[in-house]
């Protein structure tokens, strides 16, 4: 079968399909209400604009994250844009992220179409995209082949093929990676990368490195953190568990419980464990778990107003584990800390990014499985800022054997080999137009 024969019937594979999505987002609605308001939008129904909008698809939270310092960027240029996400939080997080331009009306969040032709061909009527940017790896067929048939150029940005997805994805009869070709122009975060992009067909490819490097960094959660720390935990070690995913719990908090049992024994201090959960459905599920394994522990939500600060009445009494049951406030769990540990990789759906505590310069572990973010965790391990260890070992090392923290230097001079991401997608889109 050809590529014609395989897009027909991908096309009518969704059309089969839309109904159980709708399901799908019914019952996530169940949990997060936020799930089916705004359901036209995922048709591709918007009312029509006058201008042509610069679109950009972030597909949820850790990708606006990613995408915000070129949003930054092309803002200041004549186009307005737009921008599409498949979950309540990406779309919520660029409204907190752009406030001003969101309600000036030069930046419209909104969901992303469903995959098929027809929802597309709305959604370009009412944007008239002059091109559109996809981050990271949420690229599919439909949207490829819509924006190739109504001459839009499409570019992949900050863009990686992770080793598990490229090996399947070849592999696959219905695949995305039959149709990277039709991309007008691919930025990837490695020389591994391009050189996968190229073997799928690819000419044109630029290496523009990570640019969740140059994300903002708020001031007010670094002021936050260094405050609550001061003023409640002193020098007390303090370990963040960031972007922890479900099947995951059980063997961090195990953790938790040896390093507690260990301390105790030794005399040594107790290190507080900050804990955040990847998604805010599953907050209540692991203040269950948390409360179920016998630890002293607080959450955000009921110990710091909305600026981070102490409310009145919170508790003073030692904490093992503070819940971070909130959304947007990464970085500031992680300045708290002296060793991020971060979640995913614990378990096969993959690591989450390391970039928000390396650019805090924090120290930052990882589970065995780094393929979703071979880039930088490769390169960090190499530089001495990243370390890749299972539980078993994640145990020992936050208890026997602690590792030599990294030099200012080292964190210094990986920050700076890696900086600049934005700069070079914004060049290499305007070579790829002009040509």
């Amino acid at each position: 079968m050809n590529l014609h024969v395989m897009l027909t019937l991908y096309r009518l594979m969704w059309g089969i399909c839309t109904p159980a999505i709708l399901l799908y987002l019914y019952l996530r609605s169940r949990r997060e209400p936020a799930y089916t308001k705004h359901l036209a939008e995922r048709f591709g129904f918007h009312s029509k604009r006058e201008q042509s909008h610069i679109w950009i698809h972030a597909v949820s939270l850790g990708e606006v994250r990613s995408a915000a310092p070129l949003i930054a960027q092309l803002l200041q240029d004549d186009l307005p844009l737009v921008t599409t996400h498949f979950t309540p939080a990406g779309r919520s997080e660029i409204q907190r992220l752009f406030p001003d331009a969101v309600t000036a009306g030069r930046l419209v969040p909104c969901y992303v179409p469903f995959d098929t032709d027809a929802a597309f061909r709305r959604f370009f009527k009412a944007f008239s995209p002059a091109y559109g940017l996809v981050m990271e790896v949420e690229f599919w067929p439909g949207m490829i082949m819509s924006c190739r048939k109504r001459g839009v150029p499409l570019f992949l940005c900050n863009g990686q093929y992770p080793s598990k997805s490229f090996a399947r994805d070849q592999a696959r009869f219905f695949s995305r990676a039959k149709i990277i070709s039709s991309f007008a122009g691919v930025m990837v975060k490695s020389q591994l990368q391009a050189e996968r992009f190229a073997q799928l067909g690819v000419e044109k490819i630029a290496i523009t490195g990570e640019m969740r490097f140059e994300q903002p960094i708020p001031p007010a959660h670094i002021m936050a953190a260094q405050e609550l720390r001061r003023s409640l935990f002193g020098r007390r070690p303090i370990v963040t568990l960031a972007s922890v995913v479900e099947g995951e719990d059980t063997g961090f908090l195990g953790v938790i419980s040896k390093v507690q049992s260990y301390c105790r024994a030794q005399n040594a201090p107790l290190p507080l464990f900050v804990y955040v959960p990847r998604a805010p459905d599953r907050f209540e599920v692991v203040a269950k778990m948390i409360e179920a394994g016998g630890f002293a522990f607080a959450r955000r939500s009921t110990m710091l107003d909305a600026q981070l600060s102490l409310l009145p009445g919170a508790t003073d009494a030692p904490l093992d584990i503070l819940l971070g049951d909130s959304l947007g406030e990464m970085y500031f769990y992680l300045d708290l800390c002296d060793l991020a540990i971060v979640g995913g990789g614990f378990c096969p759906k993959g690591s989450h990014n390391i970039s928000e505590p390396i650019c805090l310069k924090k120290p930052v572990i990882i589970g065995p499985n780094d393929s979703t973010i071979e880039f930088p965790a490769r390169e960090a391990i190499a530089a001495g800022l990243c370390e890749k260890l299972d539980f078993s070992q994640l145990a020992d090392r936050l208890t026997h054997s602690p590792a030599a923290p990294p030099t200012e230097k080292m964190k210094a001079d990986f920050l700076a080999a890696h900086s600049g991401s934005t700069t070079k997608t914004l060049a290499a889109i305007t070579r790829s137009l002009s040509s």
